[in-house]
């Protein structure tokens, strides 16, 4: 008695999967078309037409042997078609003559033999308006100051990409020409080629190689494209950036991105934001920290002083007495304003006592006799 599960390399409770992967591994090791042992692959499709029905696999495992046509090795009876198989592709039936004579149950073999026999022959009838081409996206970076960050700006930007032609407006034949029915495929976007497999002659339905299943050409081809629509060359556009945008984000602008293939629509411009670093201000979110130097004696005694903000204007910061060297002090609303929100972040301002590298001797004696009264 032949064991399926040791022709397909399972074990007896295998669930319906596991029989399905196992086949599809040894399919694609033996298959006739890829090199592998024929006999070997009849052996295990044998295994599988049983063991992946679950009335013949009952039979099998009860009696050892299927009663109605479960076994192979009968002759080869052709296949009825594919229901829902071979991923999408147009297949026609012309011839199924096979030597070595065994038979298929085709209702769940489409998926398989589609991987099997690779993407070459999962040939698809393409739609004319599937085919147009869009342009792709792109992406550059644009590097801008924390003010331009701040209260936005707008910014010069170039880069290299394609463009619609201007000579035929990315049309892609000469102005006064049109577009004709392409002579290869009449029309169709698609044409008809002949493969021959293991299993017999298929007509294979693939894209037009000449008009890119479009199903029409130029006429006269643009002289200045040749028949593309676009050609490659230096853009340059304004970019708007927004306030109160962040590092890292990035601004999308609608079909500036690469033009699309005989007028198709245009790609979408991604702009990634970098700011650079400033030399007194370093943000955190929508909060702006800054650095102050006071004096010993303003630390001690208190005071007020000015301090320049991000936008160049003065504010009054009041220095409490007794004020320690590295406390930190909020100016409300001083920030940067929140993006697409009301709003605004704050001013944080670390206190640092500066000391003097240079004293005079009277100042030297002022600072002893103050020492010695705070000990």
């Amino acid at each position: 008695m032949k064991d399926y599960y040791k022709s397909l390399g399972v074990s007896r409770d295998a669930s319906a999967e596991d029989i399905k992967k196992a086949f599809y591994k040894l399919a694609h090791k033996y298959h006739p078309d890829k090199g592998g042992d024929a006999t070997k692959f009849k052996e295990i499709n044998e295994a599988y037409q049983v063991l992946s029905n679950k009335e013949k696999r009952a039979q099998y495992d009860k009696f050892g042997r299927v009663f109605e046509g479960g076994q192979g090795g009968q002759g080869f009876s052709g296949f009825q078609g594919f229901p829902g198989g071979f991923s999408n592709a147009q297949w026609q039936k012309s011839d199924f003559g096979s030597p070595f004579g065994f038979s298929f149950d085709s209702s769940n073999l489409g998926d398989i033999f589609s991987d099997i026999f690779g993407g070459s022959m999962a040939g698809r009838r393409t739609s004319k308006k599937s085919r147009v081409i869009k342009g792709r996206d792109i992406e550059i970076n644009l590097e801008i100051t924390l003010e331009e960050a701040a209260f936005g700006a707008k910014k010069t930007v170039s880069f290299r990409t394609y463009v619609a032609c201007d000579h035929c407006q990315g049309k892609g034949y000469e102005p006064g020409s049109k577009l004709v029915v392409c002579p290869t495929c009449k029309g169709e976007g698609v044409i008809r080629q002949q493969k021959r497999t293991f299993f017999g002659e298929f007509t294979q339905i693939v894209e037009c190689p000449t008009c890119h299943g479009r199903g029409k050409v130029p006429e006269k081809p643009c002289k200045v494209c040749g028949g593309t629509g676009r050609i490659y060359k230096k853009k340059e556009l304004v970019v708007e950036v927004p306030p109160g945008v962040r590092d890292g984000e990035t601004i999308r602008i609608k079909k500036e991105g690469e033009a699309g293939i005989l007028g198709a629509p245009a790609g979408d411009l991604y702009v990634r934001v970098i700011i650079k670093s400033h030399s007194r201000f370093e943000r955190k979110g929508d909060d702006l920290y800054t650095t102050m130097f006071i004096s010993f004696p303003e630390a001690v005694l208190g005071g007020k002083k000015e301090i320049e903000t991000l936008d160049h204007k003065q504010v009054i910061l009041k220095i409490p007495a007794r004020t320690s060297s590295g406390e930190i002090f909020r100016i409300r609303g001083k920030g940067i304003k929140h993006f697409n929100s009301l709003g605004q972040g704050d001013l944080y301002v670390r206190i640092k006592i500066k000391t003097p590298q240079k004293i005079s001797e009277k100042a030297k004696q002022l600072l002893q006799d103050l020492q010695g009264e705070l000990d």
